[in-house]
């Protein structure tokens, strides 16, 4: 979403970093003013509930800006933020700041910010219309359009969530997770391996989720 000029500015506002698998980079209920975009690797922004499940909300990866609502609006942080892989970025400290100078780019959050309004409503609509195999299935293609990879066999997707984190991506059990990538499965739909899944028919994966 940046020009070259937006991006050199966001660059020399920041700094890199780098952190290691399973390391946690945000944690919620903190207080902080710096973001962090997100230029390799993929995070996973979690919550969780009063009774100790997790709840993912979603899998960013490169070119993913994470923390500008705490940095905003000086709120604590509203999710945990872990590396489901190595990954650097840039941290850009006193964000409301660097908005302040760079008119442009805060149109462009604004923006970015309703996509993610508009995303979230769609979840909740799929989580009371849709069944935990059209859930399971619709997670799977958004990661297939977003990290898969074209090979002979389909589309091969670098799982980076376990049974039971993909479980609170989707608002489902493990059990129920399980039994709906069997189902996928049966049908021909997708392969399952190690921390991977290939999709070996994207249109019937896609009615599947619908």
């Amino acid at each position: 979403m940046l020009t070259e000029e937006d991006a050199a500015a966001l660059r020399a506002a920041g700094r890199p970093r780098r952190w290691d698998r399973g390391t946690t980079v945000i944690s919620e209920g903190d207080t902080s003013d710096w973001v962090l975009v997100l230029m390799e690797g993929r995070v996973k922004v979690s919550s969780h509930t009063s009774g100790g499940t997790e709840v993912v909300l979603a899998v960013r990866g490169p070119g993913g800006l994470l923390g500008e609502l705490s940095a905003i609006d000086g709120s604590p942080r509203s999710a945990t933020v872990t590396a489901l892989e190595p990954i650097s970025g840039i941290v850009v400290r006193d964000f409301p700041t660097f908005l302040e100078n760079h008119g442009r780019i805060a149109v462009l959050l604004m923006q970015l910010v309703s996509l993610r309004l508009r995303d979230s409503d769609r979840k909740r609509i799929e989580y009371g219309a849709f069944d935990t195999t059209g859930r399971v299935a619709t997670r799977l293609l958004e990661l297939a359009e977003r990290y898969g990879e074209k090979t002979n066999s389909g589309v091969r997707v670098a799982l980076p969530l376990s049974q039971d984190e993909l479980a609170g991506w989707t608002g489902a059990s493990r059990e129920a997770v399980s039994k709906a990538l069997r189902t996928l499965r049966d049908r021909g739909l997708i392969e399952t391996g190690r921390r991977r899944v290939v999709i070996h028919d994207i249109e019937g994966l896609r009615k599947r989720a619908r």
